[in-house]
């Protein structure tokens, strides 16, 4: 029964999202490399750290991010977590605007889990309405990104 009215929720929810339907929605990708700076903004010793970010990205994605970051790590275990907001400005794939991001990682000595979302509604100009996944690797100090995302058709 919880079931079915959660469907129900949900067709009545896309029945008023207008264009945004799913069949008005392309799906894209996006990647590139990006170079961040972290600046302590926390007391020395003071848990969890918190810091500024800027990022400076290129490929699909040419532009800016900044935000702030909170992380903590338990150096008895290796358990360590980072959480973090970020507002990227620029041009996606040709496409200008902003639109935000929250990062969420935790790693253990033997697993890492990293999830980096794009904020629903957070999209501004031509990025308005813009949904999706942010992955991001670092090989040898060298960062990059690939963007999966959604637009509704202009």
């Amino acid at each position: 029964m919880a079931l079915a009215k959660s469907v129900v929720a949900t067709v009545a929810l896309l029945s008023l999202a207008g264009p945004a339907l799913a069949e008005d929605v392309k799906k894209k990708q996006a990647s590139g490399a990006f170079e961040v700076e972290l600046s302590p903004v926390s007391e020395k010793g003071e848990s969890p750290a918190r810091m500024v970010l800027t990022k400076s990205f290129t490929g699909d994605l040419i532009g800016t991010g900044t935000g702030q970051m909170m992380a903590d790590a338990n150096k008895t275990t290796g358990a360590r977590v980072y959480v973090a907001l970020e507002t990227i400005t620029g041009s996606l794939n040709g496409k200008q605007g902003s639109f935000i991001v929250t990062h969420h990682g935790t790693m253990t000595k033997t697993s890492q889990n990293l999830s980096i979302e794009i904020v629903p509604d957070s999209g501004t100009d031509e990025l308005s309405g813009i949904t999706g996944t942010m992955a991001i690797q670092n090989v040898d100090g060298k960062h990059s990104y690939t963007i999966n995302y959604s637009l509704p058709d202009s």
